[in-house]
């Protein structure tokens, strides 16, 4: 793990406890950690992050798609499902400079980026995000033809309103 939290991380502290650490995802990135009343914050910043590195290695296990090579094979299995695996592209891989956006795409270059904001959330919403981005190599622009394509995938209306909620947290909205 990197010195960052990948988690919005909150510490309740607890009277009751003596001796026991917790954790839990309250959200798709809020990690919930108890921890005794008298724990000193060193202690407390050491278990934060073990259990940070236990909750992003389950993540991992629970799905391949935290590295590039695992999202390729999660576009090129939606590729074939949506698009009847017409379409083709140079290069699909996370990347960490994209705060705003979810994802990008080039049509001219064949290049497809995700934010690494993505690694966290269902696997439906990330689904939604690569078929949108795959969606941009036939149609560049957000025209109804385009939305025609992205509409193949049947949980769009879910997946945008998730990003929509995700992207209010982050900005202190909600």
């Amino acid at each position: 793990m990197s010195d960052k939290n990948p988690f919005d991380v909150q510490i309740v502290r607890s009277a009751r406890r003596k001796k026991t650490v917790s954790a839990r995802l309250l959200n798709w990135n809020t990690l919930e950690v108890r921890v005794p009343a008298r724990m000193s914050e060193a202690d407390v910043r050491r278990v934060v992050r073990r259990l940070s590195d236990r909750m992003m290695a389950k993540r991992a296990q629970q799905r391949d798609f935290g590295s590039d090579e695992g999202l390729e094979q999660r576009a090129q299995a939606l590729n074939r499902r949506y698009f009847g695996g017409k379409l083709s592209w140079r290069s699909i891989r996370w990347v960490s400079n994209q705060q705003r956006r979810f994802g990008s795409c080039t049509p001219a270059h064949g290049t497809i980026r995700l934010s690494d904001r993505l690694q966290g959330v269902p696997d439906f919403v990330l689904d939604y995000v690569i078929v949108h981005e795959l969606a941009h190599l036939l149609e560049s622009n957000h025209s109804k033809r385009f939305w025609e394509l992205v509409n193949r995938y049947p949980r769009t209306e879910r997946a945008r309103g998730f990003l929509m909620a995700m992207q209010m947290e982050q900005d202190g909205q909600l």
